[in-house]
């Protein structure tokens, strides 16, 4: 599979919405594995994917083989996102509003290795310059134990990626998401770090 054959494509506002089914079922297929070991839902997940076609400046960049929706990666301000996000932001002093928030990337492991995602981070930098002002650019990345027992032996961290990308870590900013982790009857409560990179030439908070 070579990067050439997939078609990388930004959507916003109502174009959003007719990817939404699609967008649903990647994330629960994707999300399932390590580290996050998500149960999905899919009422949940179209409620959730319907909020970036409500806020006016937020973007996905679809990965698209064929008409097949293979990959995704979202963005949008963090003054358009829930509180839990906002929280450690608003906790050290950092004004969210010169922050652009970048949600998830996911892609189906057939299509890893092709440059997407490379792509992904690439695209969503230049949405976020084309539609705000934000000095930075912020994700976050769920914390799990070294020696959690789902871990594959094969695992590969990706921060050398994430760095190669220009993000640097913050630990000190964490948040917290809920959500039932595979083979478990109820939700847990799950840390996420975040990791930034300045967008504008300013120096990072």
């Amino acid at each position: 599979m070579s990067e050439t054959a997939l078609t990388i494509r930004t959507v916003s506002g109502a174009d959003v919405l007719p990817f939404v089914p699609a967008l649903a079922r990647l994330r629960i297929t994707v999300f399932r594995d390590w580290p996050y070991l998500y149960e999905g839902d899919r009422t949940y997940e179209e409620t959730y994917l319907r909020t970036y076609a409500l806020s006016p400046r937020a973007g996905v960049v679809l990965a698209l083989d064929g008409d097949a929706v293979v990959g995704a990666s979202t963005c949008l301000p963090l003054t358009d996102e829930t509180p839990n996000v906002q929280a450690p932001f608003l906790a050290a002093g950092i004004a969210i509003d010169r922050v652009f928030y970048f949600g998830e990337s996911i892609l189906l492991r057939h299509y890893r290795g092709t440059g997407a995602g490379v792509r992904f981070f690439a695209e969503r930098e230049a949405h976020a310059r084309a539609v705000s002002d934000c000095d930075f650019a912020a994700f976050c990345a769920v914390q799990r134990p070294a020696d959690h027992p789902a871990k594959p032996e094969d695992a590969v961290p990706l921060d050398a990626f994430w760095r190669k990308r220009g993000f640097t870590p913050y630990p000190q900013l964490r948040c917290l998401m809920h959500w039932r982790d595979v083979g478990e009857d109820e939700e847990t409560a799950h840390r996420l770090s975040f990791w930034l990179k300045s967008l504008t030439g300013a120096a990072l908070p």
